[in-house]
């Protein structure tokens, strides 16, 4: 059986400076290490890497989700940073008007990164 570690994030972008301060200063995250390849910022005590790609934001679907203690509270925090979060009406999901929907035992809410890459912050009720 193979062993797999800690799982990382490797989120596409078409423009690093605009993601810097997107991931940076937006969201708050630490970065870790600039490379050639890209920035790697840590969250939760794991990491990903932001790097430049001309497929970025062609996912239509979440690629990473930030667990959260309060989603409420995250939600509140980001819309004051300029954090737009998605209307979502799918069979078994709708978001209410701040953009937070629950599902089996979750609550969330969606936004995008300046590329359209969906991301979102989670909580486990």
């Amino acid at each position: 059986m193979v062993d797999l570690g800690t799982a990382h994030a490797t989120i596409a972008v078409t423009d690093l400076d605009r993601a810097k301060k997107f991931y940076g200063e937006t969201l708050g995250l630490s970065a870790k290490e600039e490379r050639s390849d890209g920035v790697v910022y840590e969250s939760g005590g794991t990491w990903m890497l932001v790097y430049p790609s001309s497929f970025a934001g062609t996912n239509q679907a979440t690629c990473m989700t930030f667990e959260v203690s309060d989603v409420d509270t995250a939600v509140e925090e980001l819309a004051g940073r300029g954090v737009t979060f998605e209307q979502y009406d799918f069979p078994g999901m709708k978001t209410d008007a701040r953009g937070i929907a629950e599902i089996q035992g979750e609550r969330g809410a969606w936004f995008k990164d300046p590329d359209g890459n969906i991301l979102a912050v989670g909580q486990r009720t």
